[in-house]
């Protein structure tokens, strides 16, 4: 399983790489991408099985990331990690494909049982 973590703060790709340690996920192999423009050429590069990106980030957010990776018929597991939890902001993601929330602050329980909601492992 490769897992593409997307987010402008390398100290939150550290948080999620060390929490998904935590979780029962296998011995996936993690790639990482500092803003959506990177993660889209990253989704090109490796073709990844679960793509775990920020909402708010530089260069290209993570809604235009998600638009951009549906646009290219990738349909890839997407889901968000991120601070912005507001109902709109949930309705907009999913409309665009995403399948799944991670609100941060998370515990590794959390984040596990979401992604074996969402990921075969």
């Amino acid at each position: 399983m490769t897992i593409l973590i997307v987010d402008d703060s390398k100290a939150m790709r550290m948080i999620i790489q060390r929490t998904m340690k935590k979780c029962d996920l296998g011995n996936p192999t993690v790639v990482e991408a500092c803003d959506g423009k990177e993660g889209l050429a990253k989704v090109s590069e490796c073709n990844p099985d679960l793509v775990l990106s920020d909402w708010n980030m530089p260069e290209m957010n993570g809604l235009e990331f998600l638009k951009a990776v549906r646009e290219s018929g990738n349909q890839v597991t997407f889901g968000f990690v991120t601070t912005e939890c507001t109902d709109d902001v949930r309705g907009t993601a999913k409309e665009a494909g995403a399948e799944f929330f991670i609100t941060k602050p998370f515990t590794p329980e959390k984040f596990e049982a979401e992604l074996k909601l969402h990921v075969q492992v």
